[in-house]
């Protein structure tokens, strides 16, 4: 089990910037094999996949958000970001960082089922 508390959320205005952070404990060589991934849920709606970052640095993201938001990862500190630029009314909801062994679940279309750690989640309210 990799535990992982993601910080970072709060409220923006759209078309502003926010950038969230998930850290984990562990080892640096069991924390780079990982597939990472950012995951959002807001009210009444199904969780969405919004980014991943596989062990070979590849990323992946839906198109909802492609063009807005970058995914990265730093191995020494065990930590993965998601910088959320030109924010969405829309990207309003709680997001969660969580990890995969499977590197299968870094590819589209990004379904959670394969991640296995979860944060506990971070709110991220857009106002106009």
């Amino acid at each position: 089990q990799v535990p992982l508390v993601e910080s970072g959320g709060g409220s923006v205005q759209a078309g502003g910037s926010l950038r969230l952070s998930c850290a984990a404990s562990g080892s640096e060589y069991t924390w780079s094999r990982l597939c990472m991934g950012w995951f959002r849920q807001a009210p009444g709606k199904e969780r969405e996949g919004v980014a991943t970052v596989g062990a070979d640095g590849s990323t992946s993201y839906p198109d909802s958000v492609r063009g807005r938001f970058a995914i990265s990862k730093d191995n020494a500190k065990r930590t993965v970001y998601l910088q959320m630029d030109n924010v969405k009314i829309e990207d309003t909801a709680m997001y969660f960082c969580a990890t995969a062994r499977a590197a299968w679940a870094c590819a589209p279309p990004l379904g959670s089922g394969d991640y296995t750690d979860w944060g506990q989640g971070t709110q991220v309210t857009v106002s106009s």
